[in-house]
């Protein structure tokens, strides 16, 4: 499964969910008839729980959308932070150099030495551009995604070599 976003909270009385898209194209979104939804982005792929899109727009800086057996607020409040996924295959594939947000949690991270800094542990959406949330224990590093400091992506050996030093 391939992380969308994440369910921000009830939107209205009628059912609908506010949604945080990961990424940069959430329209692709009110073009799947099926959604799928679990507590956690790690969740194994046979336990996420599949909905069907009734209503899906955009709203602000995100989207809200309306699932089938979602139909009102009582039954929308529970699945505030759950996230949104979909299989890979039903998703349209990337073009060279880009990626899903997905794709790159959990791939390793090196500096241009091999040093490994850590793991991607999630993606920040600035604005200007978006940011490696890497994590080594309890050090945290926040790398910009941009071509000056990632360096290469390696899908097949799951990694990433940055121009980021250890110490930064």
């Amino acid at each position: 499964m391939i992380v969308l976003g994440r369910i921000a909270a009830p939107f209205g009385v009628k059912g609908w969910l506010k949604i945080q898209p990961f990424g940069d194209d959430p329209k692709l979104w009110e073009v799947m008839p099926h959604w799928w939804l679990a507590p956690e982005p790690k969740t194994p792929d046979g336990q996420w729980v599949r909905y069907a899109l009734r209503g899906c727009q955009p709203h602000s800086k995100g989207l809200i959308a309306c699932l089938e057996g979602i139909d009102d607020r009582s039954t929308a409040e529970p699945f505030s932070g759950w996230y949104v996924a979909a299989p890979c295959e039903s998703l349209p594939s990337t073009e060279e150099n880009e990626y899903y947000w997905g794709d790159l949690i959990g791939m390793a991270v090196h500096d241009e030495t091999g040093e490994l800094l850590g793991e991607v542990e999630n993606l920040l959406s600035t604005g200007a551009h978006d940011v490696l949330q890497v994590r080594d224990g309890d050090t945290e590093r926040l790398i910009p995604f941009v071509a000056a400091y990632v360096l290469d992506v390696d899908t097949k050996t799951r990694s990433i070599r940055t121009a980021w030093q250890k110490d930064w």
